[in-house]
């Protein structure tokens, strides 16, 4: 059964060393491997293949080969040809005279209908291969590039330089005219030869900056490893990514939010603030503000040169500690690299895994529709106190939902072959082996690293199943009813530990299926709260297991999973939008960290003095502009927004308008803010000109209605009256801050769907 078990997640073919793949509709693919550190290229056929819920749209047809599958599935019969082309031909002709309409792609048939993967996904699933066999992710031949631009518009701005880093870990800087700098930077790609580009924000910003540079100047992006070297593109517009074959394009954005979904410790998700919060940087890092490179440049180039390659030593620092995971899904999943770095666990990893599984066994697959059954029921959800709490205690479910489905056999019903919950038991189980060998590894090394990784992607692969099964009709074996018996058996277990916590004398705070916090008293020892936590521990279900997983000085409950915490060392951390959002404010969001940090410790003075200093800042215009924008991402085009703009005005968009640009493309970010009198303006073009023209007012209402308020919960109303008075409008008989008390208020109703 292990043996079945293990083609299903690792597939059968022991071919080691793929380190890219790359096919096209023609059954042809290239198959690069890296070898003893040499590089081997491969060109294998294979026979392109789609699954159809009927046959009479292919039987007959020259070429055409039919395999009907086991089973009661929808999509039941398996059709390939020498070419996809032949293929896909054949059966949107068939459709289109039976539907007695046009259609023109086999997606247009809908996923009820037909199952197409691109074709390096085909080859994967057919071979049984996978990525990286027999490979440590420091194998990878792994190059690093970033460019420093004159501004974000790549319409009317330019690149400066380009900054690379090669595999053999030498860093330097590309510099001449932006035409040079393009071209130099294209052949030292195809000198150092990567298996893998990486950069932060490489496909947000970086490729999409350089495709449209390279059409001005006329410099070709030879970039890929095939005989046609230039760029490929992949998904739908605004949501385009750029391929090179033969290389994987991994962005390191990615891997940070992925790791911030888990974890919610960054303080943002930029380079800088990432890098320093990781500690891959240091206090010598050489920092200057976007808008000031082209000046600084002019006068100073070498601080330039400094800032840049510390942008790609840090991103290949950040791959190493955080790229992983993907790594090791790419051993596991068939699909590319580079696209399983940025995919989602559900859809992304467990749909290939899943049929894989099926055509292996040659089982028919379910069509994509919603199984019939009650309205699915959420997680737990409770909040019992809000305010400020202190010695706080998290008891960490491991792997809760996967550890239910497991103990009470749930799975979905349309599953015949039972694939998902097998691969859930096993990976549950090689994830402890994987833990183990990374314990007993060196500090350091890259076994540990090894281990480390897989033991992440595990972790991540098995917690997506309870979202798979409530997917709907995003998953193809979704079943409402099974997601719904995980979720009643969670909130039993939930329920449990926090009636049994309560009896041991602790105060509860917030509770979901990631765990519980809570507040111990004033007398316990490190010693009586781990002895509570395994006491309940011991009468949960079997294989359901509790942890503690953390201790900290103190605790603000604002919301259900919006909280702050100051660990005993000092460090805070902030969870949830309340307290970190991409689109806050900076000068907001470093009030908030600073009135936090202050609050928690019993400092009410602190708090004041932060809010004060931020009102005396705004109010001075001591602020750059930057300071008060807040980053938005561009959901509609030109004439979307022009078309609905007489209704209602976005300041985004507007801020575009009143810099004359016309043109842009929907998934830009940019950086705006509100000028004086309920105008917009864009960041870059007001510091260009020294402008800190943006309106005091409306931003002093920001600070106290959006900022200061998340931190009402741990005052009296009175209290927090004066903690955040205007200090124009201060109260005839004001409290002394230094007598002020934190407070923590029981809630009446727990917060659960």
């Amino acid at each position: 059964m292990t043996e079945r078990e293990d083609a299903w997640l690792w597939g059968w073919d022991p071919t080691p060393g793929i380190v890219s793949v790359w096919a096209d509709g023609g059954g042809r693919a290239t198959v690069w491997r890296r070898i003893e550190g040499r590089l081997r290229v491969e060109r294998v056929r294979f026979r392109p293949w789609i699954l159809l819920d009927r046959v009479d749209d292919v039987r007959g047809h020259a070429g055409i080969g039919v395999r009907e599958l086991d089973g009661e599935g929808a999509l039941r019969f398996l059709a390939s040809a020498d070419d996809l082309a032949t293929l896909t031909g054949a059966v949107t002709q068939a459709a289109s005279r039976r539907l007695g309409r046009r259609i023109g792609h086999v997606r247009e048939l809908g996923a009820e209908a037909v199952l197409a993967l691109p074709p390096e996904e085909q080859y994967l699933v057919q071979s049984g291969r996978t990525y990286f066999r027999g490979m440590g992710f420091d194998d990878l031949r792994r190059a690093q590039l970033d460019l420093e631009t004159t501004g974000l518009d790549a319409a009317r701005d330019r690149i400066l330089i380009a900054a690379v880093r090669g595999p053999d870990g030498a860093a330097r800087t590309i510099e001449g005219d932006e035409a040079a700098v393009i071209a130099g930077l294209v052949a030292w790609v195809r000198q150092v030869d990567p298996d893998v580009i990486e950069n932060h924000n490489l496909h947000g910003f970086d490729l999409p900056f350089l495709v449209q540079r390279a059409r001005v100047t006329g410099v070709t992006l030879a970039l890929a490893r095939t005989e046609d070297p230039g760029l490929r593109e992949r998904g739908v517009r605004p949501k385009v990514r750029y391929v090179a074959p033969g290389r994987e394009l991994i962005d390191t954005l990615d891997a940070v939010l992925r790791h911030d979904f888990a974890t919610r410790e960054l303080p943002g998700h930029g380079l800088k603030a990432v890098a320093r919060h990781l500690g891959l940087s240091g206090p010598e890092r050489e920092l200057i503000p976007g808008d000031q490179l082209a000046e600084v440049y002019r006068r100073d180039p070498e601080r330039v040169r400094r800032y840049a390659i510390a942008d790609v030593e840090e991103v290949a620092g950040l791959a190493r500690m955080l790229g992983g995971p993907a790594f090791a899904l790419a051993q596991m999943a068939p699909r590319r690299y580079e696209r399983l770095a940025d995919a989602g666990p559900a859809t992304g990893v467990l749909d290939p895994l899943l049929v894989r599984a099926y055509l292996h066994a040659g089982a028919a697959l379910p069509a994509h529709r919603r199984v019939a059954g009650d309205p699915h029921a959420g997680a737990a959800l409770h909040l019992f106190a809000a305010g400020v709490a202190h010695r706080i205690v998290k008891a960490d479910v491991a792997s809760l939902y996967p550890s239910l489905m497991r103990t009470y056999r749930i799975s979905p019903a349309r599953d015949r072959l039972g694939a998902l919950l097998a691969m859930v038991e096993r990976l549950l189980d090689q994830r402890l082996a994987a833990k183990a060998r990374g314990r007993a590894a060196p500090a350091g090394s890259a076994e540990r690293h090894r281990h480390e990784a897989m033991s992440a992607a595990m972790k991540l692969v098995i917690n997506s199943a309870y979202g798979y099964l409530a997917a709907g009709s995003l998953t193809r074996f979704s079943d409402v009813d099974a997601a719904n018996e995980v979720t009643r058996r969670g909130r039993e277990v939930l329920a449990l530990m926090c009636r049994e916590l309560a009896a041991r004398g602790v105060t509860l705070l917030e509770a979901d299926t990631d765990g519980v916090y809570f507040a111990v008293p004033a007398a316990w020892t490190e010693v009586d709260e781990r002895r509570a936590v395994d006491e309940v521990a011991a009468l949960l279900p079997a294989g359901v297991r509790l942890e503690l997983d953390g201790r900290y000085a103190a605790m603000l409950s604002h919301e259900p999973k919006n909280y702050a915490l100051r660990g005993y060392d000092g460090a805070l951390t902030l969870r949830g939008v309340a307290f970190r959002s991409s689109r806050a404010e900076p000068f907001a969001a470093a009030f908030l960290r600073d009135a936090i940090g202050r609050l928690l410790v019993g400092d009410v003075p602190g708090v004041r003095a932060a809010y004060l200093a931020t009102v005396t800042a705004l109010r001075r215009r001591a602020l750059a502009s930057s300071e008060v924008s807040s980053l938005v991402r561009l959901t509609k085009t030109p004439a979307e927004y022009l078309a609905q703009r007489a209704e209602r005005r976005q300041l985004a968009y507007e801020a575009l308008l009143a810099a004359g640009r016309t043109q842009w493309e929907a998934g830009t970010r940019v950086r705006v803010y509100r000028t004086v009198g309920g105008g917009a303006a864009l960041v870059g073009d007001a510091e260009r000109e020294g402008l800190r023209d943006y309106d005091v007012d409306h931003y002093l209402r920001l600070l106290r209605t959006q900022f200061a308020a998340r931190l009402a919960r741990a005052f009296t109303p009175d209290d927090f009256a004066e903690v955040f008075a205007d200090p124009d409008q201060l109260s005839l008989f004001p409290a002394p801050l230094g007598e002020i008390r934190t407070i923590l208020s029981p809630q009446s109703l727990p917060a659960s769907p």
